[in-house]
């Protein structure tokens, strides 16, 4: 068997077989996990709708279902792939281990040639971070909506907006989050790289930058991505929108991902002390040094 393109590895807080039920329960996967969503195993498992990629109507076939397992062959964009969800016991709930193959490239995905295929590296470790949220009663990351332009997302943090922003600017405080290696010069004019600076010289450039408040950058493609904080008891509101972007053909591969930050954001200021849920993040062809779990 060859390996994955995408293998994701995470814990989430319930017993294998509470997961087990999430992952099946049609009713759960469309809070956690798509629009529109019907199972009826051994030989219907399908998700549709504007929260997945290619989502006009399922496109599905189950492969092979026992306790622990769930695979099934996806098509998007006319390429058919084979994803799996596999469950084993943890210490502290469950591993949830999800495998994809058939995915395009990492330089296909950044060139701008994948397609609807592009997001799905991104649209699972959201769908994933949800699932852990879910299965822990906490309030849920917005999805990436698929069939809109306008890239607006808002969540409420039980921190400060000083905190919330330190964290968002701060390299070392950024890369306990984001399970992502970062650059950032923490000023109007400075570069934001992610993966850092050796990887990406130029980066991403602060056009706003306002400790507390908001800030803004630039991308060389003139793209813009604002985070926006406003305080209330302690709380922050973060509105972040991402623009500047052709509208028929909006990059909802980092926009997704951006969103699955959020939820780990979210999970770094309010479980302090929580170990992240990510035990692997692994995507075929992206540079060494990208991704450090600790």
């Amino acid at each position: 068997m060859t390996e994955p393109d995408l293998r994701l590895r995470a814990v989430v807080p319930a017993s294998p077989q509470v997961a087990y039920e999430a992952l099946t329960d049609p009713a759960a996967l469309r809070v956690w996990l798509a629009e529109h969503a019907e199972v009826d195993l051994p030989g219907r498992y399908e998700f549709w709708g504007r929260f997945t990629p290619d989502g006009a109507e399922p496109h599905q076939r189950v492969l092979h279902v026992d306790e622990r397992t769930i695979r099934f062959a996806w098509t998007v964009d006319g390429v058919e792939s084979t994803v799996q969800f596999e469950l084993a016991e943890d210490e502290d709930g469950t591993l949830v281990t999800l495998t994809q193959s058939d995915l395009p490239s990492f330089e296909e995905v950044l060139a701008d040639k994948a397609g609807a295929r592009g997001a799905l590296h991104t649209f699972w470790s959201l769908a994933i971070a949800n699932l852990a949220d879910y299965l822990a009663g906490r309030e849920l990351t917005p999805r990436c909506d698929f069939t809109s332009a306008q890239l607006r997302a808002s969540v409420v943090i039980d921190a400060t907006p000083e905190r919330v922003f330190d964290s968002m600017t701060q390299a070392e405080q950024f890369h306990q989050w984001f399970g992502a290696n970062v650059d950032i010069e923490p000023y109007v004019g400075g570069r934001f790289a992610m993966g850092g600076f050796d990887l990406d010289p130029g980066g991403a450039k602060f056009v706003e930058f306002e400790p507390g408040r908001k800030a803004t950058l630039r991308y060389a493609d003139g793209m813009l991505d604002s985070w926006e904080l406003a305080g209330s008891d302690g709380k922050t509101r973060l509105t972040v929108v991402q623009s500047g972007f052709d509208p028929a053909n909006p990059p909802y591969p980092g926009w997704a991902g951006w969103l699955g930050g959020l939820a780990a954001l979210r999970r770094y200021h309010e479980l302090p002390g929580r170990r992240t849920i990510w035990r692997q993040i692994q995507v075929a062809g992206v540079p060494e040094g990208m991704f450090a779990i600790e």
